[in-house]
């Protein structure tokens, strides 16, 4: 996806450190949804992508980066993408911990739907996964 697009402007050592990052190389990695926003600007057909690529770390509850918004000001496509963008990061096995299980998945979503996660998107994923039990 492209989500991540901006990614290409940070080191690899950061991207693929097998630890925990300090403050300077996790401040770092908050440049790259600002890098894909002004990447994907510049392509023709694309720019309407821009915004969700530029918010999709923000929080519901504003506490996101790298604006800090929250609520309605951000559309629903960005909360999708920021969702799945998540749920993709828990799953996922790291060289530091295991990915989490479909259980564990639903038990975050439901203890952050309202505060990282848009309520009405974490709700109809929450029923996808629990349709799939």
């Amino acid at each position: 996806m492209l989500h991540d697009v901006g990614k290409i402007g940070v080191s690899d050592n950061i991207l693929n450190k097998p630890g925990k990052l300090t403050n300077e190389e996790f401040d770092k990695i908050k440049e790259h949804p600002e890098i894909g926003y002004n990447i994907l600007k510049e392509v023709k057909n694309l720019q309407y992508v821009g915004p969700v690529v530029k918010h999709h770390h923000e929080r519901y509850d504003g506490k996101g980066y790298p604006e800090g918004k929250k609520e309605e000001e951000i559309g629903l496509d960005t909360y999708i993408v920021q969702l799945a963008d998540a749920v993709d990061a828990m799953e996922t096995d790291r060289p530091y911990r295991k990915g989490l299980s479909k259980e564990e998945v639903i038990s975050e979503l439901e203890n952050n739907s309202g505060t990282q996660f848009h309520p009405e998107v974490a709700e109809v994923y929450l029923n996808i996964l629990r349709s799939r039990a």
